[in-house]
């Protein structure tokens, strides 16, 4: 069904919201002002948890509600409600009104055009698969790791699914929709020998359905993987210190490129200076042979969006290219205040948040070089094949990362597993530092979440194997 038929029926079913009331009220609300919009949600929410070898955790939430906007310069009149009647649409524009009286702007085009390929299907995940089926997965995931490895000591997993579905609405009668599906399955195991504990874990997600996860070859995947990780920490040791080479691994360590760069090229922190790519579009900001690309139009994965949250058609947008600057992702708002074309980043995390420039898949693009011969290039250095968690910066760019999975190579060859080893050092800078960059390109596999002013969205990121030098490591050993 087309997502407008479709959230149609789930918004104006009944008489207590009428659409051409709400369009009324929609535009009495926003005269005078230069942009904004009516934001409609409808949201079903599910988590199972395992935990010990039973189901620890189940919930299951059900909201919807309207976020009703107004675009005054760099100021926004902002009014949002979980009650959908038309009495509470009138007591926002009420609140709106108040700041947008007297205001005298001109209001912005709509998107030119807001069809856009299907990305991924519009069936509830939540409905498809039955609830007993998810337990019944949860179950197996729990006997399998228990039973592959008599060191295992605990297993936990988890499934999340979403379904939403949002319509925009403007003044000017322009109208979008979107329906978007979202699961995501967790696995983690922890495990001990001779004292030692260590725990491992392993995701994978998108927008697509449940039933996916019921096939065990993919299931037992990451599975295996969780286990992987869990035992190769028995066999670590402590990470060095000291500022050496690394070489950074295909698909989810491009959360370092998200977290160090991407941020920093969102257009609203350049709009106000306080990014250190401020004003630098066109200059070379990383060394040649680098392109950074985020892509909202990529079919079923996490990060993507048929539409913005302002009703923008999602898009792939070159950020960087060959290391040369090439522009930033932008909202309505900050795109109309740097007098340049939206991007499709608006994102917000829900009807009670204002959009915002945001990250969709970020990825960096391959090279030309196998990634055997980038290893083997390190005399002494970090393999960082997978990362934790890590902060950055905007205004200066610093960042520190720490590796959940990384590797000693010594005379070219991968060594020991270490632990505890930390990247410390400034976007722009290690980004000038690359150079080799691998022919392996992959994407994460679907559990990106990037937080951004107290908002959450899902964001995928990816990258091929790169070769940076000069970073400093913190580690628990001098290098």
């Amino acid at each position: 069904m087309d997502p407008l038929a479709q959230t149609d029926i789930l918004f104006f079913k009944d008489g207590n919201f009428d659409k051409a009331q709400a369009e009324t009220i929609l535009k009495d609300a926003l005269y005078g002002a230069d942009d904004g919009d009516l934001f409609l949600e409808m949201d079903y929410l599910e988590f199972l948890a395992f935990d010990d070898g039973r189901l620890k955790s189940a919930s299951y939430n059900q909201s919807s509600g309207f976020g009703l906007r107004a675009i005054l310069g760099e100021a926004d009149a902002f009014a949002h409600s979980g009650d959908m009647s038309a009495a509470s649409l009138e007591r926002a524009s009420k609140t709106v009104k108040a700041v947008t009286r007297g205001y005298s702007g001109k209001l912005a085009m709509s998107p030119s055009n807001v069809a856009n390929l299907p990305l991924y299907s519009d069936a509830n995940p939540l409905d498809v698969t039955p609830f007993n089926s998810k337990i019944k997965l949860l179950q197996e995931i729990d006997k399998y790791a228990r039973e592959k490895d008599s060191r295992v000591k605990q297993v936990s997993a988890s499934i999340a699914g979403s379904w939403q579905a949002v319509q925009i609405l403007r003044p000017d009668g322009y109208r979008a929709a979107d329906i978007r599906p979202l699961v995501r399955l967790n696995v983690s195991v922890m495990v001990e020998a001779n004292g030692r504990m260590e725990t491992g874990s392993s995701g994978s997600g998108g927008r697509f359905m449940f039933d996916k996860y019921l096939q065990p070859d993919i299931w037992k995947r990451e599975v295996d993987e969780a286990l992987r990780l869990a035992l190769l920490g028995l066999e670590s040791i402590p990470a060095p210190a000291g500022e050496m080479e690394i070489v950074l691994g295909p698909g989810w360590p491009g959360v370092m490129l998200h977290e160090a760069v991407g941020h920093g090229l969102e257009g609203d922190f350049n709009r106000k200076g306080t990014s250190i790519f401020s004003g630098k579009v066109g200059e070379q900001v990383a060394a040649k042979g680098v392109t950074v690309i985020d892509d909202g139009t990529i079919s079923d994965r996490r990060g993507s969006i048929t539409i913005d949250d302002e009703g923008t058609k999602s898009a792939r947008n070159i950020l960087i290219e060959d290391g040369v600057l090439k522009g930033y992702l932008q909202d309505r708002q900050n795109a109309r205040l740097m007098n340049v074309e939206p991007t499709g980043n608006g994102r917000r995390e829900s009807y009670a948040s204002l959009p915002m420039p945001r990250m969709t898949n970020t990825f960096m693009e391959s090279g030309d070089m196998e990634p055997s011969e980038i290893v083997s290039s390190i005399k002494n250095g970090i393999y960082a094949v997978n990362f934790g968690g890590g902060q950055v910066d905007i205004t200066s760019g610093k960042f520190v990362f720490s590796a959940s999975e990384a590797y000693l190579v010594e005379g070219g060859k991968i060594k020991a597993p270490v632990k505890g080893a930390t990247l410390i050092g400034n976007g722009p800078d290690a980004m000038s530092k690359i150079s080799m960059v691998g022919n392996d390109m992959a994407l994460d596999a679907g559990v990106g979440t990037c937080g951004k002013n107290g908002q959450s969205v899902p964001v995928g990121v990816g990258q091929p194997t790169l070769k940076i030098g000069g970073i400093t490591v913190g580690g628990t050993q001098a290098a």
